[in-house]
């Protein structure tokens, strides 16, 4: 009788399925809990723009920082399945702390602590899905970012819709929903998974395979890592100020209708599942002529063509003046910006997988989301300049910050292709 773990749906393992699909409902109550947080600081809590900026930004940066330390408790003690049911159950209860105003910064350290647990735990297990020469493993990475990626499509228009239209608290108790639906899953999918090695056995085998290695990979991806700081403080503001410019910059009128502000979040998640079958066709034509660009050079263009998105922006902003700019122009925004976004984050996120030291793959994959916590506090901290300073002037100084991230990634061309 065969293995569960070795039967497949779509072509892939079915443990890919149930970890994508826990994933996205994961993404989906964090999306919607970041969709709605800084127009509920402005608009309930009377927060001022700087406030509500400093504050998104530091909460984005813990929910990224806390992985670091859950990766580790998961690789020595907990193991990656309890390292997840643990987190995901501290996340739904944060979600639903959520609706209640007096608990909001403890909601806040709640999700962060358990997103800890639960992000560095899920993706580290896709490697033990597949034997070692398994062609199909290069390609497991994007078929799990287009899946998860339907939590934060659907995240806008459920839990925005609720607690724009009806009131902020429905909209954060939608998504705590959604985070149980994730456990629920993988809870039942538990059959399909990879088996686990007891952590403590694991400990013992890293000690004594790491013993002689070299730090040379862990110099790479710190290398890597900053540069993935300076463009996140760019690419960060798609949840931070890019929501603010939407609701005072853009005339966001259809005919008699007027496009809820909330729906226009669900462009990137929508854009990443119908722009990543193309753009791998594209990469494979590219292979088969042999001339597919290396994962750092892939990672530089994206870069530059997200500099390209606020540099479209800068235009768009700059002749508008104080008009409010047609909303096609924030719709061809996230179309370029999401293009620069493929190239760059999953291809990053691949790179500290392959590079993952042996038996360290939860912290390594935790040091990839690392790069989001500094990137976010960044983020934080440019957002600030949004309310003292023009518009243009600001997305010049976000163009700025993603070309340099491609000038820094170019430089390592040399040594990640040594190595």
């Amino acid at each position: 009788m065969s293995d569960e773990r070795d039967k497949t749906w779509f072509g892939q393992p079915r443990g890919l399925t149930i970890l994508f699909l826990t994933n996205m409902w994961e993404l989906f109550s964090y999306y919607g809990m970041r969709t709605l947080l800084v127009y509920y600081m402005t608009k309930q809590l009377f927060f001022s723009q700087q406030k509500a900026s400093l504050i998104y930004g530091s909460y984005v940066a813990a929910a990224y920082f806390s992985p670091l330390l859950g990766g580790i408790a998961a690789d020595r003690w907990l193991g990656k399945r309890r390292a997840v049911i643990l987190g995901g159950s501290i996340m739904a209860l944060g979600h639903f702390l959520m609706t209640f105003e007096a608990f909001f910064y403890f909601a806040l350290v709640t999700i962060a602590l358990g997103n800890g647990l639960f992000l560095p735990s899920l993706p580290s297990q896709i490697n033990d899905l597949y034997r070692a020469d398994d062609p199909r493993r290069g390609r497991a990475y994007n078929v799990y970012y287009v899946g998860l990626n339907l939590g934060a499509l659907l995240a806008p228009f459920v839990c925005g819709s609720l607690g724009e239209l009806y009131g902020w608290h429905y909209g954060f108790g939608a998504a705590g929903l959604g985070m149980l639906s994730g456990l629920v899953i993988y809870l039942g999918g538990q059959k399909y998974l990879p088996r686990e090695t007891p952590p403590a056995n694991l400990v013992a085998s890293a000690k004594a395979e790491n013993r002689d290695q070299s730090s040379r990979p862990w110099l790479l991806l710190l290398g890597i890592a900053i540069a993935v700081t300076i463009f996140r403080g760019a690419y960060e503001q798609i949840g931070n100020t890019i929501p603010l410019w939407t609701d005072i910059g853009v005339d966001r009128s259809f005919g008699s209708l007027v496009i809820p502000m909330t729906w226009f979040q669900s462009l990137n998640p929508l854009l990443v599942i119908t722009l990543t079958p193309l753009l791998l066709f594209y990469w494979r034509r590219k292979a088969a002529a042999g001339r597919e660009p290396s994962a750092r050079r892939k990672m530089a263009i994206g870069a530059l063509v997200v500099a390209g998105a606020y540099l479209l922006l800068v235009t768009v902003s700059l002749l508008a003046g104080t008009s409010r700019a047609n909303w096609f122009w924030l719709v061809l925004f996230f179309v370029v910006l999401t293009i620069g976004e493929l190239y760059i984050l999953p291809t990053g996120l691949g790179l500290f997988a392959r590079l993952a030291p042996p038996r360290l793959g939860a912290t390594t994959v935790a040091s990839w989301f690392l790069t989001i916590f500094s990137g976010s506090l960044l983020a934080g901290v440019v957002g600030t300049l949004w309310s003292r300073t023009s518009h243009y002037s600001f997305f010049l100084v976000l163009a700025g910050l993603a070309t340099t991230a491609a000038f820094l990634l170019w430089l390592l061309e040399r040594p990640i292709r040594k190595f």
